[in-house]
């Protein structure tokens, strides 16, 4: 594993016992320097990366980073708010990224997502009318960026479960499982906000949703995930010569 990925590793596990032991200065000493790792890893990886797509991630992973530092502390409603617009701004730079690369919207892949969203907004307006419609508007982002990522196209070799690539030797069929994972700790921060009590409960789930969190970036920041040469897998015919 390259040094600046496993840094960033170890960055997230500095970033999950905070949050779990309560000990909100690991936090602020580890949680920050996650998505620069990643960013830096992008930034000097030899991989044969696209310039515009090489800018466009390091942009999102900026955004992202943004947003870290503003959910440090995540009952902070109105650092809430700010860190979803933050991290908007990166899943709209993902969702460029997986057009860019030909992937496309299904019906077989969107419609369980657009449930889900329906379901949490409407779960926001009943319990959390404040927050339902800066949530609901990032939760938008969410669920395209995650639609895109989960597209057959970009993983033409990998089988497709359910409207989820499966993982194999493909990077870019890990793609729709780090936007699951994405889509599963932000699921958790709706639901921490509106049902966990006690601080115990508050600790576990902060500490699951940072670490479904730092796994989901794993798997989007790979270079590999983002190199030319696995655009083979693309239909031709969906894949625009404007994009390389």
């Amino acid at each position: 594993m390259r040094p600046l990925r496993a840094g960033f590793l170890a960055a997230t596990a500095v970033t999950v016992a905070g949050a779990l032991t309560g000990r909100q200065r690991w936090q602020w000493a580890a949680k920050p320097l996650m998505m620069p790792l990643l960013a830096a890893d992008i930034a000097t990886s030899r991989a044969d990366i696209a310039p515009a797509d090489r800018t466009l991630l390091l942009s999102s992973l900026g955004a992202a980073t943004v947003g870290d530092v503003l959910l440090i502390d995540p009952d902070d409603d109105r650092r809430l708010i700010a860190g979803a617009s933050s991290f908007a701004v990166m899943q709209t730079g993902y969702a460029a990224l997986w057009w860019r690369y030909g992937a496309r919207p299904s019906p077989a892949v969107a419609v369980p997502r657009v449930l889900a969203w329906a379901g949490a907004a409407a779960l926001l307006r009943a319990k959390a009318p404040a927050l339902a419609a800066p949530l609901s508007a990032y939760g938008a982002t969410l669920g395209t960026a995650a639609v895109l990522a989960s597209d057959p196209a970009l993983a033409a070799d990998a089988d497709n479960i359910a409207g989820l690539n499966i993982p194999n030797a493909d990077p870019r069929s890990r793609l729709g499982v780090g936007a699951l994972l994405f889509t599963v700790s932000d699921g958790l921060i709706v639901l921490r906000r509106l049902f966990a009590r006690g601080e115990r409960s508050r600790r576990v789930v902060e500490a699951v949703i940072l670490a479904t969190y730092g796994a989901a970036q794993f798997l989007l920041a790979d270079p590999a995930a983002h190199e030319r040469a696995t655009r083979g897998a693309v239909e031709p015919e969906r894949f625009s010569a404007g994009s390389a």
